[in-house]
């Protein structure tokens, strides 16, 4: 065992660096090229070494026999280099592996050794991409599918809801392309099935987002239908908006459920949106009580009321005494975060009593009115004693809402005596019932109720502009809507009316002004846009008229008023084509209008396309059966479009409805001359009769004019005389025209009312 010992040796100090030069000449592959038993080794298969015999000079040592009970020796080459696996010193050389060493099967016999491949020089170059190889297409078109997909989206959430519905239509072409070439090169299982329906989801959404809800919900129904699709029939939740903004609430309340049974129950928030939608569903419906049990109503509403807000009363917020520390620190904490949520968390709760009371109201007890006093009494009776007046408040509009004015206002009047801000909220909108009743002196005197009992009050401001405006002074009208808005810069009814009294007093650059700032708040309001391209029209712009006009149309699209105010432009402007384009379409949602339809009619005319025309002149004689010229131009139109039988007749029949019409005769004379009918003496006696009455009697006003000019100045010559000339006509007294709830302007699109304030219910 001591001869594995060995001793470190006795030197005064190590060399730190002493045997990093010793090597051991096993390791030496300097000399392996004239190593002939190596170089052998190599050349055979495996690297199988050939067996030493005497007869090799190079191979010296003797090779011991290993048995299975012996030790082995180790094994060495001739140039002492130890054989993989042997035992020399002690040590066993590692394991080695032939192809890690960079030894081949397929290696050529004589080659040099080249473990690490130089000699093959460098790798070769990459093959380049087909372009045109059908799996190359398929991949390019799936990456512009995605890319189309994306845009889509990213111009959805930008607003440009027109720009992302042709995105997401151009993906739908080519996606249905690349499916095509799909099943062309590989067998259908290879099919993206989660592009195909990332696509015509996203077509469904853009079609939705741009309110075109049919296409939307058949491309839901693609989805759907698709068995393919895991997890499709969550989309019916989607397709169940769709059918509540169409507000068809029966196909609604049946895609929810339906929805609803698909979700399995581990899914419960979304469970519970979509009983939510289907309760909102009932609510609009009017199905608001499910069960109708009146008792379970009152007890609902009145734990309801019981549920504690938790929060601090406003008091603390008021300071107690001068102490300066006291009023900094309310100062700060009177409207930080937590009292916001305190403030948030009071009007929800209030919103929900409200809400719940107006619900249960009308079918807990006999009548509406009943169950509103039992409302109020509970809320009097709650921590939300302030509800009470607004209770009070909304059981009067609902008697509007029934034509019950007198109860409605008999309602109101009980908050006179109240303190003032419900004062104020009462004769406010007493000053509108009384304004919608024309009569504008109790309007006035109720509104001044309200401003009086609140001055920053910018809805009783704007009803006492209102009576204001209707007594013609515009002037003092137009400042209290400027108060109006000063105490409320979003009241948007005193915006519109001052914009109207601006256009009323021909200031139209201030009226546009206001209207202009109207439109940044309502961007889609008929209204406002109208009088924006109508101010425009005054100012004799009517480019810009015309366009405002176009945005009126986009939003409004089947108002005829609207399009043929555009045709009347184009009109003035030259544009026939475009002009008969929107009298057309005028025409098309609105047939009755006798402007549009005379229009049309000498139209068609000018175009001599006088058949055409007929049936417009007969339905203008249809709406004005008792207007001649209609069915003049009906005869007119058969005489010159040459059907001069159908002309006569005509012009028979209306001679014998009007036989005083000379132009009728003088047609009659004319085609029975030109035809040589035998009634043409019959009909030129009566053109003659006619003809001379209308002489003589022209004769007459004249003469009586003059006559009664002389005794004009007879009278003012002698008071005296008893000359007793009456006037036929009588006297003719010129009175004040009332001030009716109709249109401010009489060319205006719509009802330009003033905008008078109810408050919400």
């Amino acid at each position: 065992m001591m001869e594995n010992v060995h001793l470190a040796p006795e030197t005064d100090e190590d060399d730190l660096y002493s045997g990093y030069n010793d090597y051991n000449p096993t390791y030496d592959t300097e000399e392996l090229e004239n190593d002939t038993a190596f170089q052998q080794a190599v050349k055979t298969s495996h690297g199988r070494r050939p067996p030493i015999t005497a007869k090799i000079p190079s191979t010296a040592v003797a090779r011991p026999v290993a048995t299975g009970c012996g030790s082995k020796t180790s094994l060495a080459s001739s140039m002492g280099r130890p054989v993989t696996g042997a035992i020399q010193d002690g040590v066993t050389r590692p394991m080695t592996a032939v192809r890690a060493a960079g030894f081949t099967k397929a290696a050529l016999r004589g080659s040099a050794f080249d473990p690490l491949g130089q000699s093959r020089g460098p790798a070769p170059p990459l093959e380049a991409r087909n372009e045109d190889s059908p799996e190359e297409k398929i991949r390019q078109l799936e990456k512009k599918v995605n890319e189309l997909v994306e845009e889509s989206c990213i111009a959805n959430s930008c607003g440009d809801l027109k720009l992302a519905l042709e995105k997401a239509k151009d993906a739908g072409r080519k996606e249905r392309v690349l499916v095509r070439q799909r099943e062309q090169v590989t067998s259908p299982e290879n099919i993206n099935l989660d592009l195909t329906y990332s696509v015509l989801f996203n077509l469904a959404s853009q079609y939705s987002a741009n309110e075109m809800y049919p296409e939307a919900l058949n491309t839901y129904q693609v989805i759907v239908k698709n068995k393919m699709f895991s997890n499709a029939g969550r989309l019916k939740v989607n397709m169940g908006n769709i059918y509540l903004k169409q507000r068809n609430y029966s196909k609604a309340i049946k895609f929810y459920r339906m929805a609803l049974d698909q979700i399995p129950s581990v899914h419960k928030e979304m469970r519970i949106k979509i009983m939510q939608n289907i309760g909102v569903t009932f609510i609009k419906t009017g199905h608001y009580f499910a069960v109708g049990d009146r008792e379970k109503m009152k007890k609902a509403f009145q734990k309801l009321i019981a549920v504690p807000l938790e929060t601090d009363e406003d008091g603390k917020y008021i300071s107690p005494n001068d102490d300066p520390h006291t009023n900094l620190v309310i100062e700060a904490i009177k409207n930080d975060h937590l009292r916001q949520m305190e403030r948030e968390r009071k009007a929800m709760a209030e919103k929900y009593i409200m809400t719940a009371a107006k619900l249960i109201a009308p079918v807990i007890e006999t009548s509406f009115a009943v169950g509103y006093d039992w409302c109020v009494e509970v809320v009097k009776a709650s921590q939300y004693v302030e509800l009470a007046n607004d209770l009070e408040i909304n059981k009067a509009i609902m008697y509007l809402r029934q034509k019950d004015f007198n109860q409605a206002v008999e309602t109101l009047k009980m908050f006179e005596k109240k303190d003032s801000s419900v004062k104020s909220a009462a004769a406010t909108n007493l000053s509108f019932l009384y304004y919608l009743e024309n009569e504008f002196s109790q309007a006035s005197s109720y509104a001044d109720l309200a401003v009086n009992s609140d001055r920053y009050n910018p809805s009783a401001l704007t009803n006492k502009g209102n009576t204001v405006f209707a007594n013609g002074d515009y002037e003092k009208a137009a400042e209290f809507y400027k108060e109006a808005l000063r105490n409320d810069s979003s009241c948007t009814e005193a915006l519109y009316n001052i914009g109207l009294t601006y256009k009323k007093l021909n200031r139209l650059d201030e009226a546009l002004d206001c209207f202009l700032k109207l439109h940044a708040i309502l961007r889609n309001s008929a209204q406002v846009l109208y009088q924006i391209a109508n101010i425009y029209e005054l100012m004799e712009d009517p480019t810009q008229a015309m366009e405002w006009l176009m945005q009126l149309i986009s939003v409004v699209p089947t108002d005829s008023r609207a399009l043929s105010k555009l045709g009347g432009l184009y009109d003035s402007e030259g544009d026939k084509s475009q002009a008969f384009q929107y009298y057309y379409e005028s025409y098309r949602y609105f047939p009755s209008n006798i402007e549009v339809i005379e229009w049309l009619g000498a139209y068609y005319i000018d175009t001599q396309f006088c058949e055409k025309a007929i049936q417009y002149f007969e339905r203008a004689s249809l709406i004005q059966p008792t207007q001649v010229k209609w069915q003049l131009m009906v005869a007119s139109c058969f005489r010159r479009s040459g059907n001069y039988q159908k002309a006569l007749d005509t012009y028979k029949d209306i001679h014998r409805k009007f036989p005083e019409n000379v132009e009728c005769l003088r047609f009659l004379v004319r085609l029975c001359t030109d035809i040589g009918l035998k009634e043409v003496q019959e009909y030129a006696t009566k053109l003659k009769r006619l003809e001379k009455m209308k002489e003589i009697r022209e004769q007459r006003t004249k003469s009586g004019r003059d006559g009664s000019g002389g005794l004009r100045g007879r009278r003012d010559g002698s008071a005296g005389s008893d000359a007793s000339y009456v006037d036929p006509l009588g006297p003719q007294i010129e009175r004040p025209r009332t001030a009716a709830r109709k249109r401010v302007d009489e060319d205006d699109f719509a009802d330009e009312e003033l905008g008078d304030d109810l408050l919400p219910e």
